[in-house]
């Protein structure tokens, strides 16, 4: 689940999904591409322009008529056409992201590229041929949550696109990409997905986040086929490397562009030490599973109670507790057992 972080608002939430291209540094535009029916309301590409190669797309959007529809108009407004677009560098796997640039690649030739750790979750969508959250279901299993599981599984039907899904041109690991005089270096931000990535731009100082660093939500974690044993304790220590670089502003795929890099994963630090806290003393002195802490918990800015929640968001709060639980396991703060399937928690005292 998209949580939101507890802070004081900066900019009104609803601007920047306004159709149209934003500028935000000569040459590097921001576009608002719809996600009908979607919490989000839009993912953000950016269009870089002035190169030699044609125009660069960071992320590509959902491959919906929308979507193409939003972009077109864009890159017209800029003075663009759609035909100029030479490469589509996508920050994770995820529809919102990837699907519309497979759509790009088919229609004009553009080249897609994608971190090379999303390369098993791309392989287990061919093999499993299913929109189902597979590895999500997984989770709410083992957390003794199986009618829940029922319940989000009921809501898939059979309609899997594998067209949408087609390997990338090139896998990305940590490398530096040259465009004429552009140069993007891709930093590997495992967390959100196995594969995310993120890629900055040194010289004009943008960070181009993806949804690793969003401005006023915190994504969600281990939603993904094939994910690692541990995606939240990723997730943190790929925050705290964003301290390690110069700072930057921010451009993440959902929000508006921030000032500050920083600034932002300071408070997503400070949101999961205070949600981690949290999580623990849902658990108390009980032996208990994610489930039933999750029931415990606040949810949404409104602090809803779990039982308020959706079937689908229900499912995103239990991974999410999952995801705390199990940093705290690996912190020494609880212990995890297993009996038929379904793992439990306890604190330790430490």
């Amino acid at each position: 689940m998209t949580t939101p972080t507890t802070r004081t608002p900066r900019f009104d939430r609803g601007r920047w999904v306004q159709a149209g291209p934003e500028t935000v540094r000569p040459g590097v535009h921001r576009i608002p591409l719809p996600l009908p029916d979607d919490g989000l309301r839009a993912v953000n590409v950016y269009a870089l322009e002035g190169l030699t190669e044609g125009l660069v797309l960071i992320d590509g959007g959902w491959s919906i008529p929308e979507s193409r529809k939003a972009l077109e108009d864009a890159l017209a407004e800029l003075g663009h056409d759609i035909g100029e677009i030479s490469h589509v560098l996508v920050t994770h796997i995820h529809r919102d992201h990837y699907t519309q640039a497979v759509e790009l690649r088919r229609l004009l030739g553009s080249q897609v590229y994608l971190g090379a750790g999303e390369r098993r979750g791309l392989e287990l969508l061919g093999e499993l041929r299913t929109d189902e959250p597979v590895s999500s279901l997984s989770t709410l299993r083992r957390a003794g949550a199986q009618d829940l599981a029922d319940r989000v599984a009921s809501m898939y039907d059979d309609g899997f696109d594998a067209t949408v899904w087609e390997a990338p041109d090139r896998w990305l690991g940590a490398e530096e990409l040259h465009f004429g005089d552009t140069r993007l270096t891709v930093i590997p931000t495992p967390g959100h997905t196995r594969g995310h990535v993120v890629y900055l731009d040194q010289a004009r100082g943008l960070l181009f986040s993806g949804d690793h660093v969003l401005p006023h939500i915190t994504p969600s974690i281990g939603f993904e086929l094939g994910g690692p044993a541990l995606p939240l304790g990723d997730y943190l220590d790929s925050l705290n490397l964003m301290t390690t670089l110069a700072d930057a502003r921010l451009l993440p795929a959902h929000g508006p562009v921030g000032d500050s890099v920083h600034a932002r994963v300071g408070e997503l630090l400070a949101h999961h030490d205070d949600r981690l806290a949290e999580t623990l003393a849902a658990l108390g002195e009980r032996t208990r599973t994610a489930y039933e802490v999750a029931g415990e918990l606040g949810w949404t800015r409104r602090r809803v109670s779990f039982a308020e929640l959706g079937a689908f968001d229900q499912m995103l709060a239990v991974n999410e507790t999952a995801a705390h639980l199990d940093v705290l396991a690996a912190r020494g703060r609880v212990r995890r057992s297993e009996a038929d399937g379904v793992n439990s928690y306890a604190a330790t005292g430490v």
